[in-house]
């Protein structure tokens, strides 16, 4: 079992890749649940909480077609180690005015939209690199471990946040994300990775405008973003106001919003496991539909729940449902996309998963400042189970585009192309 699990392992430059990121975005969690105490600790104001969730992503909405365009015409190794690299320098420099005690909140807002800016380009560059480490016969294998990796991470991160941040604050966990970059900068470093050259005939704008009508004129892949947009603009907006549970509704401080988060990655974690141990795309489109019923019932009730760890067991089935929706989501459509238009069809995955984001982190603040924040998580979770029942309707008309162009990519997450031809492609 753990043979096909891990495959996506045996290759050296994944495992580079997998070891460094799990030290590299558990400080990334750090800083993530320390940043959000902090601006809470100094504004006590759940509009301005998702404020700087708002400036934090935003810049992925405006300018990720940009970076996932210089991921399909550069050299896609060299522009993630440029990203890391920045990001490193920005947590690097958040740490240093926060233990120097000259941190204000718009130093906050600042990083927060420059780090934006970083994401815009690393995102679609990391997920494209994926095939570059793996090919495509291991791709769906190395997307599942990947998102395991980043919730590993989340399991481990807010928690150890929670314990420094009640204990010596929040500068030393933003100065150990800055130190935690050594060790994905360094693997990266250490790789040997053939990147074929890239076509820069046409304008980068040209390239931009490529990818959105090829996109558009491929429904399963549109429906599939669609959703994605729903969820992460009225459902995941939770994240945002987590501190308020952890504080406000549930009265466990900086150390229960750590558990809180833990939870939720520990959920996330099962969920992008779930995917692993598969071998093909066979069913792929209905787990999407059930996870995403799945994540708005959980999210709803935890809503209401005024048990502290009630509320911690209710994030499990939040976390395992919305990545695996997400963990699926993007193996088909990598299993679907033309290598030369990856990077610009996945930054628009990343405009959808992150970039709508900032506009739910904003509204759902505001709502939350009016109508409380288990009103506004429970709307978000209805409206994610109406996304679904949506998404599950068109399912049947999706399938045959989705098995043409998975037919018309040679390979499916290991499933060989004439064995698709043969069946059906449950989208």
């Amino acid at each position: 079992m753990w043979a096909v699990t891990l495959r996506a392992l045996r290759h050296r430059n994944f495992q580079l890749f997998f070891s460094g990121q799990l030290i590299s975005l558990t400080g990334t969690w750090m800083q993530s649940v320390a940043q959000a105490w902090l601006i809470y600790r100094m504004t006590g104001s759940s509009l301005l909480l998702g404020a700087v969730g708002f400036a934090g992503q935003i810049p992925i909405f405006l300018i990720a077609p940009f970076g996932g365009t210089a991921a399909d015409r550069s050299n896609r190794h060299r522009l993630v180690i440029a990203t890391q690299t920045a990001s490193m320098i920005l947590a690097a420099i958040l740490a240093w005015l926060t233990l120097s005690g000259r941190v204000e909140k718009w130093h906050i807002f600042v990083l927060a939209a420059l780090l934006g800016v970083v994401n815009a380009f690393d995102i679609p560059g990391r997920q494209s690199f994926l095939v570059d480490m793996v090919g495509k016969e291991d791709l769906m294998n190395a997307i599942a471990l990947n998102s395991s990796m980043f919730n590993g991470a989340r399991v481990i991160g807010p928690a150890v946040a929670g314990i420094l941040v009640a204990r010596i604050g929040e500068g030393w966990c933003f100065a150990a994300n800055a130190i935690s970059y050594i060790a994905v900068i360094a693997g990266l470093l250490l790789m040997k990775v053939h990147c074929p050259p890239r076509s820069t005939s046409s304008s980068p704008l040209a390239d931009i405008v490529e990818g959105f009508r090829w996109v558009n004129g491929a429904r399963v892949i549109r429906a599939l973003l669609l959703l994605l947009g729903l969820v992460s603009l009225v459902g995941m907006p939770y994240t945002v106001l987590m501190p308020v549970f952890a504080d406000q509704i549930l009265h466990g401080g900086a150390r229960g919003l750590g558990i809180l988060m833990g939870a939720t990655g520990v959920g996330a974690l099962l969920g992008a496991l779930t995917l692993a141990a598969r071998t093909g795309v066979k069913g792929l489109g209905r787990l999407v539909a059930w996870s995403c019923a799945g994540f708005g019932i959980s999210l709803a009730l935890f809503a209401f729940s005024r048990w502290f760890w009630i509320s911690a067991a209710l994030l499990l089935p939040v976390g395992y449902s919305v990545m695996l929706q997400m963990a699926c989501s993007n193996t088909l459509i990598q299993t679907m996309v033309p290598d030369q238009l990856r990077g610009r069809v996945m930054a628009l995955y990343s405009m959808m998963f992150m970039g709508m984001a900032p506009f739910g982190a904003l509204f759902g603040g505001a709502l939350a400042d009016r109508v409380g924040a288990p009103i506004t998580v429970a709307l978000g979770g209805v409206a994610s189970v109406i996304g679904a029942i949506w998404f599950g309707r068109e399912l049947p008309e999706l399938r045959v585009e989705a098995r043409r162009l998975i037919i018309a990519q040679g390979m499916a997450g290991g499933e060989p192309a004439q064995e698709l031809q043969t069946q059906p492609v449950e989208e």
